[in-house]
């Protein structure tokens, strides 16, 4: 009892591939942060905080999520040896299933990058450009990612969550809920976004090109 309750100190939950992991995440937020600046300076302050999540949304469904899939598909991440893999198997510990090819999850994955990527950048362009179609990509956009947390989560769940490790607050709280978290709700603000856009478009169609 003495040796498990040891390996479950808080302490020995960081290691150089936690800090790492972490660091990866403020990276990639970092990188969208500069590519919204340079391309939406155009843009209102509102809908440049929608492109810095836009760009961070594509870089990790295509830099991060992309590889998960290719090693999902040629094997699994708990026999990989690389950067990345080391990097989802940090993960792994609060959800074993990224590890060893749960067909749920790379089902959802490959349907992620592909489409969910490629939505998000065709966003991108709708509101640098002012498209007329903004909104329906947008609430695309935000239907799947919806979507698929749910279908993440949900068969687990249903399941009494046998893949899910809540024993710490760093997978429960970081890599659980905010990591996922994010992905609930900045789509539900985006929704919410284009539901009173659409509805202020209706009201005074006067100002739709504006």
């Amino acid at each position: 009892m003495a040796e498990f309750d040891q390996q479950h100190d808080e302490p020995a939950l960081f290691t150089k591939v936690t800090v790492y992991s972490l660091l990866a995440c403020v990276a990639q937020f970092a990188v969208g942060f500069a590519f919204a600046q340079k391309w939406g300076h155009k843009c209102s302050a509102v809908d440049r905080w929608v492109l810095v999540w836009l760009f961070y949304d594509a870089i990790v469904h295509f830099t991060l999520e992309g590889p998960f899939v290719y090693m999902s598909l040629v094997g699994n991440v708990a026999s990989s040896d690389n950067l990345l893999a080391e990097l989802w198997k940090e993960y792994g510990k609060a959800d074993e299933r990224w590890l060893y090819s749960d067909p749920t999850i790379v089902s959802l994955e490959l349907l992620t990058v592909v489409l969910d990527g490629s939505l998000a950048l065709l966003l991108v362009y709708a509101i640098i450009k002012d498209k007329h179609y903004r909104h329906f990509v947008q609430i695309t956009l935000c239907v799947c990612e919806l979507y698929g947390g749910w279908m993440t989560f949900c068969p687990d769940w249903l399941m009494g969550s046998p893949n899910l490790n809540t024993s710490n607050w760093l997978y429960l709280w970081v890599y659980l809920v905010f990591f996922n978290g994010i992905w609930v709700l900045v789509p539900a603000l985006l929704l919410w976004q284009s539901w009173k856009d659409l509805e202020r478009h209706h009201q005074h169609p006067e100002k739709k090109n504006r």
